[in-house]
């Protein structure tokens, strides 16, 4: 079964039933104050002389920061009802025609509680303005107290209507605006009209893993729900955006805490509950949650004009792994590795140049590419980065003036089509010129076949792929790949980088010398 991330948040749902207790009765045994078993006395009740002691105890932490929590009501137009505004339907395969109970006596609550999407309708575009008023549910907590809340992108994208219920004993309810999202961290403020509200404080610092932690929330839409649990793990990469650095929980979290805060034990925020991994929709003891620090750097700029502004540096990146650097000359496995500058990008107008590592940005060293990415999307445009860039085998100081960045889709290049070419028989590729393919004169190899059982295949490469560089030296037939290879291979190197082109983008790929030459 393949294992899925889900947002925590959930459609509302009607709620039916009646749940029974089931007590067990044993005769004839009881237990004494330490806990052994004695004969059982029918007149005699089992007291505690005092609490049971060892575990912590969260109840005036809860008292205090529940009443800053609420849960987050969302309209949308359309019929069709989604689990958090586009999550999959619990049902499965987010085909709305297909009801897996029909003609079952669980028919009639698949078509109370609603379906995923119409097969071949966008989920973000929720059936335009015609149809019935669908509903989702999230979970907020107040930022400050003239009503600013801190929720989920993905709790109030393409919302009609949005308002917050108060976790009181009337259920108080008031309507709320969207002030502004942030997709690519997945954040939202929205505002509530009124002074006073009780509000809560961001940790300044990430958790340390191991502690414990509380999250508060709105789960299936049974409103002010608390538990436990500890910090797992920090710098989670779940593939959500370009800026994951999620801090990874095992307290419950399910769907409708989505945008709800998670506490260490002085009531501060360390996180914004997210999403959940699991292969069924429910908890499964791995939530993530975006951190306050993250939160503090982005809900200001939300506040001030409804959107982030970040800065751009426009060079393809990838992980620096220990292959990559010994093939290199690269003392230590960190840094971010330059596939690729973007034509007229600030990067390529400092001189930086595919096969560069950028290891450090105003001093800070940079971890990795994901590092590297935090790092400059956090930064204002216009904003000189210093950056130390290990280049032809010597480190340089690199001052590049950083741009904006701007959503837009880039138009890819079709594959290029496959043409005879040279076998290059340890790799499992067949290669040729590439301007004999497309007539443009580009350098490089182009891939015109790839065998699916060759070490070629096992390592990415894909028909249409072009290797522009092998070791960093211009390659143009497979005669200049072999001479690359084996001097490589003289030189006692390992591994060696290929620079491939693939539609309009670049990346590195390592490739064991003994594969090829």
């Amino acid at each position: 079964m393949i294992k899925t991330f889900k947002h925590a948040s959930w459609t509302k749902r009607l709620m039916t039933g009646a749940s029974v207790l089931a007590l067990a009765t044993v005769v004839g045994v009881g237990v004494d104050a330490i806990g052994v078993p004695v004969a059982a006395q029918a007149d005699t009740a089992i007291e505690l002389s005092a609490p049971v002691q060892g575990g912590p105890n969260f109840a005036d932490l809860v008292e205090k920061v529940r009443p800053a929590v609420v849960s987050v009501r969302v309209k949308i137009r359309g019929g069709n009802e989604t689990t958090a505004l586009g999550d999959e339907s619990p049902f499965g395969g987010g085909n709305g025609d297909q009801n897996p109970f029909n003609g079952t006596p669980f028919e009639k609550f698949f078509k109370k509680f609603g379906h995923g999407n119409k097969k071949g309708q966008d989920k973000g575009d929720n059936g335009g303005n015609d149809g019935p008023m669908a509903q989702a549910q999230g979970s907020g907590f107040f930022i400050s107290g003239d009503g600013y809340i801190v929720t989920n992108n993905h709790v109030v994208d393409h919302a009609a209507e949005v308002e917050i219920v108060f976790d009181d004993a009337a259920q108080t309810t008031m309507s709320a605006k969207v002030i502004g999202v942030d997709p690519k961290t997945d954040l939202a403020l929205i505002k509530v009209e009124g002074s006073n509200h009780p509000y809560l404080k961001l940790a300044a610092t990430k958790p340390r893993i191991g502690e414990w932690v509380v999250a508060v929330g709105n789960p299936f839409g049974l409103g002010g729900t608390v538990t436990a649990g500890i910090v797992s793990a920090e710098g989670r990469d779940i593939g959500s955006g370009p800026y994951d650095d999620f801090i990874q929980i095992d307290a419950p979290v399910n769907k409708g805490n989505s945008g709800g805060p998670t506490f260490n034990l002085k009531g501060e925020v360390i996180g914004v509950n997210t999403a959940i991994f699991s292969p069924s929709g429910g908890s499964v003891g791995i939530a993530f949650d975006i951190p306050s620090t993250t939160v503090a750097q982005i809900i200001p700029q939300l506040q001030a004009g409804g959107r982030v502004d970040r800065a751009w540096l426009g060079v393809q990146i990838q992980p620096v792994t220990a292959e990559i650097a010994d093939s290199i000359g690269l003392k230590n496995a960190k840094g971010a590795l330059i596939a690729q500058p973007q034509d007229g990008s600030p990067g390529a107008k400092a001189g930086l140049k595919a096969g560069d590592v950028i290891t450090e940005v105003d001093g800070k060293e940079v971890a990795d590419a994901k590092d590297l990415a935090r790092t400059i999307g956090g930064m204002k445009p216009g904003t000189i980065a210093k950056l130390s860039v290990y280049h032809d085998g010597k480190m340089q100081a690199v001052d590049v003036t950083l741009g904006e960045l701007k959503d837009g889709k880039v138009e890819k290049a079709s594959l290029k089509p496959e043409t005879k070419g040279d076998q290059f028989d340890k790799l499992g590729l067949e290669l040729t010129a590439a301007k004999s393919v497309d007539g443009a004169g580009d350098e490089g190899l182009a891939v015109t076949n790839v065998d699916p059982n060759g070490k070629g295949a096992e390592l990415g490469f894909a028909t249409g792929d072009v290797i522009l560089k092998v070791g960093g030296k211009q390659v143009s037939s497979s005669a200049d790949l072999t001479t690359a290879m084996n001097e490589l291979k003289s030189g006692n190197k390992k591994s060696a980088l290929f620079l491939v082109k693939r539609n309009e983008e670049q990346r590195f790929v390592l490739v064991p010398v003994g594969a090829a030459g």
